[in-house]
């Protein structure tokens, strides 16, 4: 942990655990503009690295005629550098095997991790971390996990799956850097984490948000009420859903716990770009690790005000193995730069990620996303943890329908009130059509389902089904 003598005074601040306040109390406080100034700097030492060193970026860079000497300011650096996309990088990756023409021969220090993502032919996106690499994101991962609110008293049973994909492996970098005691546990029998949070009084519970929310319905039928139990922080990720209101609001509920929801994307690991922040005003941007952009959707060079909802924008600062300068993932946010009451002078994202840009579904010209229809569910007690969506074309029009089982309770009381079970059941519809055309500004049909009809989420919820015909099935 950091003791940086330039915030002394902060950093003598105490918690209410009596540890201190900051991880970083230098870094996680300073002002805006002094921070704005090391960011540029570091943005124009990449610019030239990976012109000079990384041909995958001369290559691009020269095509759109922008040369690193351009950016004197972080608004040429948005309105003149062009961005990178996954596409981009799986194809130069297929033809520079294995890790690409971004990635340095050899890596300083050589590397130190090979981790990958799923792509769409089944062959996986390669990402390589150098040594240095790695050790300077397991304090970047120790410095949000502590702005989370976790402390080297706690005990971290770990949700998320340890294999190819990152997943749970930033998470336990930060985790052991703080001093934590940890349990990778992994993804395996729902039962069984809840066993063992109870045998073990984990205090943080790390997972996807929807895995958290299935596991409130795994411990009801196991009879465990998490609200009570030792869990008070659950650190969540890897989907929408930690900072979606009433995801969030079931979630800490159901396990009286606080839910903190942690940011980034494949690409950008092993480097977390975001967390969420205990006073509950959003996930802060750790800007001065990952900058964080917010652009028009229509044209990623044109920068909009903070509050406008835009696509977001990464870039690595320091990075050396496969740096991403520029990366739109196509997610969907808006930016806060207002004060935080906790201290921390980071740029926010009041709600978090709302959702990517490709997920968002056009339903007769309306734009509707599946993470809106997530928050009008989550406001109908009634209903259960699973839904999804059907997205079909019978004739010429969509049509979107919302399948949502019920939660057990409702279940029980309809079958247990066989003479009024119709008029509750369309009372439960009609309030849940309700409460997505407030959502969604749009009418959506909802079909309800017994509990356990839709399979369980164990890792991340795929909640879309769209069968409408492709235009190359029309071939």
């Amino acid at each position: 942990m950091s003791t940086a003598t330039g915030s002394a005074a902060r950093a003598e601040e105490l918690d209410a655990r009596g540890f201190p306040r900051f991880w970083d109390a230098e870094r996680e406080t300073r002002p805006h503009a002094e921070r704005e100034r090391l960011v540029l700097e570091r943005i124009r030492h990449q610019l030239h690295y990976v012109y000079a060193e990384l041909p995958f970026y001369r290559r691009h860079y020269d095509a759109h005629g922008f040369h690193p000497d351009q950016v004197r300011s972080l608004t040429d650096f948005t309105t003149k550098v062009p961005v990178i996309t996954k596409r981009m990088l799986v194809a130069d990756q297929a033809e520079h095997p294995p890790f690409g023409s971004y990635t340095p021969r050899e890596p300083d220090g050589g590397i130190a991790r090979i981790h990958g993502s799923s792509g769409t032919s089944g062959t996986p996106t390669l990402y390589a971390v150098s040594h240095r690499d790695w050790q300077r994101a397991a304090d970047v991962h120790a410095m949000a996990q502590w702005c989370a609110g976790i402390r080297p008293d706690d005990i971290a049973q770990v949700g998320f799956p340890f294999g190819l994909f990152f997943g749970g492996w930033g998470v336990l970098q930060g985790l052991e850097r703080i001093g934590a005691t940890v349990f990778p546990l992994g993804v395996t029998e729902s039962e069984k984490h809840i066993e063992l949070i109870t045998r073990l009084g984990s205090t943080v519970f790390t997972a996807t948000p929807s895995y958290a929310v299935h596991l409130l319905s795994v411990a009801e039928r196991m009879g465990v009420d998490l609200a009570a139990g030792s869990v008070r922080t659950l650190l969540v990720g890897g989907e929408p859903g930690g900072s979606l209101p009433g995801t969030r609001r079931i979630i800490e509920h159901g396990w009286g716990a606080t839910v903190i929801d942690a940011g980034s994307t494949s690409e950008m690991y092993p480097f977390q770009t975001s967390v969420g922040c205990p006073a509950g005003t959003g996930t802060h941007l750790i800007s001065d690790e990952v900058h964080t952009e917010i652009v028009a959707t229509g044209d990623l060079n044109t920068p909009i005000p903070a509050g406008e909802r835009g696509a977001l924008v990464y870039t690595h600062l320091w990075r050396e193995s496969q740096p991403m300068i520029r990366f739109a993932p196509g997610d969907e946010s808006y930016l806060s730069t207002e004060p935080c009451p906790c201290g921390r002078t980071w740029p926010r994202l009041p709600e978090g990620v709302l959702g990517r840009l490709d997920d968002m579904l056009v339903i007769r010209g309306a734009n509707v996303y599946p993470s809106a229809i997530e928050t009008g569910l989550r406001t109908v007690p009634e209903l259960g943890p699973e839904f999804q969506i059907r997205v079909s074309r019978p004739g010429a029009l969509d049509e979107i329908t919302v399948l949502a089982e019920l939660g057990r309770d409702a279940a029980a009381a309809l079958s247990g009130t066989p003479t009024g079970a119709d008029a509750l059941r369309a009372d439960i519809v009609a309030r849940t059509e309700a409460a997505l055309r407030r959502a969604v500004n749009i009418g959506v049909p909802v079909r309800l389902l017994e509990p356990g009809t839709l399979p369980e989420t164990t890792f991340k919820a795929r909640r879309v089904v769209d069968e409408r015909p492709r235009p190359e099935d029309a071939r």
